[in-house]
């Protein structure tokens, strides 16, 4: 009872306010706003007169009551960093950057072999060696300087001479191998690996053998045997980087193609029998890489050629390019790859007495032009055609007068130029060029001594000027 009058006391104040405050404003009277609050305002709260300034905190504040915001904290640790995001596109290229200064100077290097020249004008003819000498074939090796195989028949031994200049007035001499009876026909080249290869004829046991120079000086070299024959040998390196040897053996046409770079094995093959076939043979490698061998027919006089089909020469294509009805022709042959590509072929024409050439129509060499370049009669035995640096032809051979030199009017070689270098009967000659673009040729003269002649123009004409 006591609290339901409680209740209705509370209900009649609460009336009795909000009809005072609806009176007041019905009559326009200026009663404070303050004062009706302050009536109004809920038990133990308190208004703006009770409060210190400044002593109200966040907390003492309603929810729904914005505060006024407060100065800037200072930043916070800086948190882990992300995950790499996907590459972006490729930028557009900046400006090069200015060139560097110039380094300093190296230090100057050690001063090479010296390399003689031979006086303006003037071809030189140096003897290598006093003695029965024989076979002789001539490179240039790495160094730039001539590299010289030859028989000494006088101790039966296969012997080398390095040169010591471009023009090979001084040399050091070798022995290479020493039998009973050894050694004819060699031929010389350098390997892939810088060193020089030479096959050449063991007489005494009938075989054909190479040796493979220990050093640039091939002041030592490793012998193989390789196959029986070995006359005529010839030795080139094919686009494999392996020794190409064509040699009679038993009147047949033969080639060996080396299983390593020092040969001391290889592949044989017969190419051409039935006949004297393979005497003279000379091998080179063809613009279309591969192996092309000019040799004598004796048995029906005919200068001949075979085209390998394979790198390893295991087939090749034969063709006659000149002789028959009644001319012999063919022997003393040497081949060469022009700057036209194609094969260059020197010769002898036994029934004339001439230096001829066959220049091939094509690769395979299934035709050529025949062309007669010195016709004074002996000319054209022992015949070596290398190409010079002019791009034509250049044939060492034995003449009339002595050692002689044609060099060709224009890549055809229909025509040539001939100089006189020693004079006396010689034999076995060998061209090429040296590291000075002008000629180097080896031979043995009429006393079998082993000469050398270096040339002093591209032509070998002395005293050559140009106007």
């Amino acid at each position: 009872m006591k609290q339901t009058i409680t209740t209705i006391a509370r209900l009649a104040r609460r009336n009795a306010v909000a009809l005072l405050a609806l009176l007041v404003a019905l009559s326009g009277s200026s009663y404070a706003a303050d004062t009706v609050a302050t009536k109004l305002r809920p038990r133990n709260s308190v208004g703006s007169a009770q409060v210190i300034n400044g002593s109200l905190q966040k907390v003492d504040f309603s929810k729904k009551v914005k505060g006024a915001r407060g100065a800037q904290g200072p930043q916070g640790a800086a948190g882990p960093a992300g995950s790499a995001g996907p590459q972006g596109p490729k930028g557009d290229t900046g400006d090069p950057g200015a060139p560097g200064q110039t380094g300093a100077q190296g230090p100057q290097g050690t001063t090479g072999p010296a390399l003689l020249r031979s006086p303006p004008g003037a071809n030189v003819v140096t003897t290598v060696e006093v003695g029965d000498v024989s076979g002789t074939s001539t490179t240039i090796g790495v160094d730039g300087l001539g590299l010289i195989s030859y028989i000494d028949f006088a101790n039966n031994d296969l012997k080398v001479a390095h040169c010591d200049n471009l023009a090979c007035t001084s040399s050091a001499k070798s022995t290479l191998d020493s039998l009973t009876d050894t050694g004819i026909y060699t031929s010389v080249t350098i390997g892939t690996d810088g060193l020089g290869l030479i096959s050449y004829r063991d007489v005494t046991n009938n075989a054909l053998k190479v040796a493979h120079c220990d050093n640039i000086a091939c002041t030592t070299a490793s012998k193989s045997t390789l196959d029986t024959g070995g006359e005529y040998s010839s030795v080139t390196i094919g686009t494999d980087g392996l020794g190409l040897i064509s040699y009679n053996s038993g009147a047949a046409l033969n080639v060996a193609h080396c299983d390593d770079v020092a040969c001391t094995t290889a592949i044989e093959t017969t190419l051409d029998s039935g006949g004297l076939l393979g005497g003279y043979s000379s091998v080179t490698i063809g613009g279309d890489g591969l192996g092309l061998i000019s040799y004598f027919d004796a048995g029906n006089g005919d200068l001949k050629v075979a085209h390998c089909d394979n790198p390893l020469c295991t087939t090749a294509t034969k063709t006659t390019l000149d002789g028959g009805g009644g001319d012999a022709v063919g022997d003393y042959t040497s081949v060469t790859i022009g700057a036209d590509g194609l094969g260059l072929i020197s010769y002898h024409d036994q029934t004339n007495e001439d230096l001829r050439v066959a220049h091939c129509n094509n690769t395979v060499c299934t035709g050529a032009i025949l062309s007669t370049l010195d016709s004074t009669g002996q000319a054209g035995l022992y015949t070596s055609a290398t190409v010079g640096t002019d791009g034509l032809g250049l044939i060492s051979y034995h003449g009339p007068t002595g050692l002689k030199v044609a060099h060709c009017n224009n890549s055809l070689c229909a025509g040539a130029s001939t100089a006189t270098l020693d004079s006396g009967s010689v034999n076995d000659t060998s061209a090429t060029v040296g590291a000075d673009g002008l000629g180097l040729v080896s031979y043995a003269s009429a006393t079998l001594d082993l000469k050398v002649a270096h040339c002093s123009s591209t032509f070998c004409v002395p005293y050559f000027r140009r106007r």
